[in-house]
């Protein structure tokens, strides 16, 4: 009898353990200092100072841009959001399409080019210049504080462009905006 209840114990046991190593508790965070070509990762980081060229990467999670960081993303899919505080530099461009946002603030020189953001892009207190080209935009385009320049150009945005205390002001046209085109974008 003991052997039988020995089994069944270990029978019992085994079976919510197996589960548990195969279902992931959360996901992967992947760190990139070089390059990454057509692999699928959950989360992507860009690691303070370091560079990170994606081509044709599918991100199932997140980016995030670290301090100093550079991040050049052609023909990516990222299904949640590429954010960056204090980035020396942000290029999502040739088809890329992303689920959630693009926010890039504190930093240096951005550019989305010839892409899909699902959600927003905002900009704020750049010191780079800022390229917004050729994109479909979900929701709004926000360019706030930057000092480098900003381009906005032949984008199609559902919701709102707006920017405000650009130094100096934006540049750019022929952009189709669904909501209201505002202050310092109000004739572009």
């Amino acid at each position: 009898m003991s052997k039988f209840m020995s089994a069944a114990v270990f029978a019992a046991l085994a079976v919510p353990m197996a589960l548990a190593a195969a279902t992931p508790t959360s996901a992967e965070e992947r760190i990139c200092r070089s390059s990454l070509g057509k692999v699928t990762v959950d989360n992507l980081k860009v690691p303070s100072k370091a560079t990170c060229k994606l081509d044709g990467t599918r991100v199932k999670g997140s980016i995030v841009v670290e301090t100093g960081a550079t991040l050049v993303a052609a023909r990516v899919v990222v299904i949640g959001n590429v954010q960056a505080e204090g980035a020396k530099a942000v290029t999502v461009r040739r088809a890329s399409r992303v689920g959630g946002s693009v926010q890039v603030k504190q930093g240096g020189a951005a550019m989305v080019e010839s892409s899909t953001v699902d959600g927003s892009i905002q900009l704020e207190q750049n010191k780079g210049a800022m390229k917004v080209v050729g994109n479909t935009v979900g929701a709004d385009v926000q360019a706030f504080q930057n000092t480098g320049g900003v381009t906005v150009e032949a984008n199609v945005v559902d919701g709102n462009l707006q920017c405000k205390e650009n130094a100096p002001a934006p540049v750019g046209g022929g952009n189709t905006v669904q909501g209201n085109k505002e202050d310092q974008c109000r004739k572009l």
